[in-house]
């Protein structure tokens, strides 16, 4: 399958060397040029790069984070700070700035809690998705050093709020670190119908076995049962997924899954309660498997994350300006 968007720029025509006195003007400006780049590279990777080892949370009662089936915090039947006062489900931001999405909103959902793990039976009791009941939510995995999923959800999740803020659009989270656990899936598929979004999309990471690597998209597949109808939204989620996963593998480099997706980075789920629940364009994204090493040198970079948020932002901007 081929992915919406260019994946290169044109070739820039070369330019002709500079002479007198504009070249010595040139000259002293590039001194503090390369500081003020070296400054922005520094600050660029201060997210945190995961490297040094941290406590690894305790593991979902269903499963330990070191096997080596796919992590069932998406529910596979297959085996930066937060702000001051955030609220789930509420504005991050006002999309006060101009720009194309204004009046566009798009809520963002990091994957788990970081709490989670301290809350075992809330979290494994038992949910409607519509197609029939899974756990409330999970833990999440974490890579083999202990940087766990729900951290670098939130990390990315907040990158992404700032790019679409700058774009104009109102971003709201489902959890911002603000909440003892979850919310459950159902919850944060009722958070983006209930905002009426122009575009949810869902942060994750897996917890695959050691050589499964790359990302892959989740698109709602057909379901119509219970509560769940995901027939009007299966197009246009389609039509987004298809463009973060253009924008991510070329902002990230990053490639797509070689275990699930067959090579295309999309893959289509219909035993996702966020995705069976929800009446709005959504997909999830999976940046990457936190138990590979290649991944995980990825996924544990700052640099590595601003890139994964650029890709998935520009994704969404595609889609909503159409």
């Amino acid at each position: 399958m081929s992915y919406v968007g260019p994946d290169l720029e044109p070739p820039r025509p070369p330019r002709r060397p500079l002479r007198g006195p504009l070249t010595v003007a040139v000259a002293a400006l590039v001194p503090g040029a390369l500081a003020g780049w070296l400054v922005w590279q520094a600050v660029g990777d201060s997210g945190g790069d995961g490297s040094a080892a941290q406590a690894s949370p305790s593991a979902p009662a269903n499963r330990s984070p070191s096997s080596g089936a796919p992590d069932d915090a998406k529910e596979r039947p297959d085996g930066a700070s937060g702000r001051a006062g955030g609220q789930s489900g509420g504005d991050a931001g006002d999309g006060g700035e101009a720009g194309p999405l204004k009046g566009k909103v798009v809520v963002v959902d990091p994957g788990h809690n970081p709490g989670n793990f301290r809350h075992p039976s809330d979290i494994n009791r038992q949910v409607d998705i519509g197609t029939n009941r899974k756990e409330c939510d999970t833990t999440g995995t974490a890579t083999n050093d202990g940087y766990t999923e729900a951290e670098f959800t939130l990390d990315v999740s907040r990158r992404l709020r700032t790019l679409l803020e700058k774009e104009g659009a109102t971003v709201k989270f489902t959890q911002d670190d603000d909440r003892a656990f979850g919310p459950c899936v159902d919850e944060r598929a009722r958070i983006g119908n209930e905002a009426a979004a122009d575009a949810v999309v869902s942060v994750h990471a897996d917890g695959s076995a050691a050589g499964n690597r790359g990302f892959h998209v989740i698109l709602p597949g057909s379901v119509h049962s219970g509560a769940a109808d995901t027939r009007p939204i299966v197009a246009p989620s389609r039509d987004l997924g298809e463009r973060i996963a253009g924008r991510f593998l070329s902002v990230t480099g990053s490639p797509p899954s070689n275990y699930i997706g067959g090579g295309t980075g999309l893959d289509v789920r219909e035993d996702l309660g966020g995705l069976n629940l929800s009446t709005v364009p959504k997909v999830f994204i999976e940046c990457g498997n936190m138990r590979d090493t290649e991944d995980s040198e990825r996924l544990t970079s700052g640099a590595w994350r601003q890139k994964a948020a650029r890709g998935i932002s520009e994704g969404i901007v595609g889609f909503l300006r159409g």
